[in-house]
């Protein structure tokens, strides 16, 4: 890999520098930078003679068995330093590398150009790009980052030299253009201490991957290779996004006194492990968890989480090829419940469409607007084989535990008349094969199209419970695609229409003894507990690295000063008022 500017004046003689960017994974880290210039696939047109056509497809596909057998052997190599979730990525990587679509449409080029096996692999590269670039999801992104990596290092290994590897890594933070999920365990077992990226998504498979590696991550630099130089020295903070460069005396003291304050942090979080989710006033709130793996379930029972408010299912039906059967379903599911010691695991149905493709065949793949499109329940009715299977492995799962059913996307009454005439005929079918059903599995629906919210009443006689999506929500009540960069600003919960639409679906569910809870990314910010306590919240779900915080923040808060106060709040007008009610409360003891 190329190293920038290697003649660089060392960085002691360059001025600090303050650059921003967008914090996708947290924590702090000081080291040397190491500058990774981007691999472009800058190939000239080449076309080659007729009778050398066989020759190229045969360096092509050498290249090809290359790659695969590198990326095997990477594999082989951190088998057992990796979690599930790594290991997920570095296979998904070899599924492409074994992908015909992939490799007809690369043999095809160099047979009609005929082309160079390097310049094939570009105009395919090409391809690919134009048909992710319409569809801007953070999902697509992500799988188009997958594919360029593993486009680069099939075009690595068409060249004669091959770049050397990157050595001495050791208490450096990487600099670079974007970062492949694969390439993260790599670097960290390597001795990188942190990355930062031009590119990127904080909500790309990278970005999850280095927040389940604790490794800190800072991604959408503006300018960021013109103005880091190999060898200096960096500061970043994968909370705010923040990155000094050629730290002065006052930073460096700045940065220890973070990592003292950092720890004595934990040890005080660490304290709240047995303590109740209880407000100065003596009242209690739910604090559930978001999981999607067992380690998510470990965490959670470890941290005092009251139950599983969000299983997300989506991840047995990703990066694979053939559709998980029931077996496979009932016995995930089964162990959630009973890695929860009888607390409460709500199951989300399947909540996958275009915008999460898959290799199954399941969705459509050519929807112009995903996120309007068949996902969540609109999938599961469309696919009724499909979800009569997840349905029956949830129903015998509720056997070893307190299962309870969301359903995700809802809009219209009729959708959840129909699952539950779907729960109630499977419930029957399996006792009669010798079955053993929980004799009530509670059945909720996710709030997260503004048409539920406003409609609630139509249909809340249907369900046990509702949680609040505010991901979507917030997305498809303000119009606003929430991994546009370019609508960052008005992608936000603090917006007056947000807060009342959840403040009606709270009070709503009150009024009805319907619990309701929040799952969204929301829940998980602790900066935004009081304006949800006001708002009359009672139950939070949220990812089990967030538990604490939000554990604290509760046990800091007067609820009754707050609902007093939740007036003003949605009076707001503006973005503004609802910050400057926040700092207030934030200064009030």
């Amino acid at each position: 890999m190329p190293r920038a500017r290697a003649g660089q004046v060392s960085s002691g003689q360059r001025p600090v520098q303050l650059l921003a960017g967008h914090g996708a994974a947290r924590g702090t880290a000081m080291g040397r930078a190491r500058v990774r210039l981007p691999h472009a696939l800058e190939v000239a047109e080449q076309r080659v003679a007729v009778h050398q056509v066989e020759a190229e497809l045969a360096r092509l596909h050498r290249a090809v068995d290359a790659a695969r057998t590198e990326m095997h052997e990477l594999r082989q190599r951190l088998q057992g330093a990796l979690n599930q979730e790594v290991g997920e990525f570095l296979d998904l990587h070899a599924l492409l590398l074994d992908d015909p679509e992939l490799l007809f449409g690369l043999d095809e080029l160099i047979r009609s150009g005929p082309y160079s096996a390097g310049y094939a692999l570009r105009l395919q590269r090409d391809r690919l790009a134009k048909v992710f670039d319409g569809m801007d999801d953070a999902y697509l992104k992500s799988r188009m980052d997958d594919l360029d990596h593993v486009i680069g290092r099939i075009h690595a290994f068409l060249q004669p030299e091959r770049p050397p590897v990157m050595k001495g890594l050791a208490g450096e933070i990487l600099v670079c253009d974007n970062i492949a999920p694969s390439e993260l365990a790599q670097l960290q077992a390597q001795g990188v201490v942190g990355i930062v990226t031009a590119a990127g998504s904080a909500l790309s498979h990278s970005a999850i991957l280095a927040r389940s590696l604790h490794l800190p991550l800072i991604v959408n630099v503006p300018q960021l290779l013109s103005r880091i130089a190999d060898g200096d020295v960096l500061i970043i903070d994968g909370a705010d996004g923040s990155i000094t460069a050629n730290p002065q005396a006052d930073n460096l003291r700045d940065y220890r006194a973070r990592l003292k304050e950092h720890a004595r942090e934990q040890r005080e979080l660490g304290r709240l492990r047995s303590k109740p989710s209880r407000t100065r006033d003596q009242v209690d709130i739910a604090l559930l968890a978001n999981a999607e793996s067992l380690e998510d379930v470990t965490q959670a029972h470890a941290l005092g989480a009251q139950g599983l408010g969000l299983y997300r299912t989506e991840f047995l039906f990703l990066q694979r090829n053939e559709l998980p059967d029931e077996e496979e379903q009932f016995q995930t599911y089964r162990d959630a419940a009973l890695g929860m010691s009888g607390r409460p695991v709500t199951i989300r149905t399947l909540d996958l469409g275009a915008d999460k493709a898959d290799r199954t065949g399941l969705t459509l793949s050519n929807e112009e607007n995903p996120a309007l499109g068949l996902r969540g329940v609109r999938l599961s009715l469309a696919r009724p084989k499909v979800a009569d299977t997840q349905l029956r492995a949830i129903l015998r799962a509720s056997a070893y535990g307190k299962l309870r059913v969301l359903v995700p996307m809802v809009s219209t009454r009729e959708e959840l008349l129909a699952v539950r005439r779907r729960m109630l005929k499977l419930t029957e079918q399996l006792r009669s094969e010798g079955h053993m059903v929980s004799d009530h599995v509670p059945l909720g629906a996710m709030i997260e199209v503004p048409a539920a919210a406003l409609a609630l009443e139509s249909f809340i006689d249907l369900v046990d419970f509702l949680s609040i999506g505010t991901n979507d929500l917030v997305q498809y009540l303000l119009a606003a695609d929430r991994n546009n960069e370019a609508l960052g600003e008005l992608y936000s919960p603090l917006h007056p229409a947000v807060l009342r639409l959840l403040e009606m679906v709270i009070e709503t569910g009150a009024r009805h003894r319907i619990p309701v809870a929040v799952c969204g990314e929301m829940a998980g910010d602790a900066r935004m507990t009081p304006l949800l306590l006001a708002l009359g919240l009672s139950e939070f779900s949220l990812h089990p690295g967030t538990l604490l915080e939000v554990r604290r923040a509760i046990r800091e808060a007067d609820l009754a000063a707050l609902r007093a106060r939740a007036p003003k709040l949605l009076a707001a007008r503006d973005r503004r008022a609802i910050e400057r009610w926040l700092a207030l409360v934030a200064d009030t003891p």
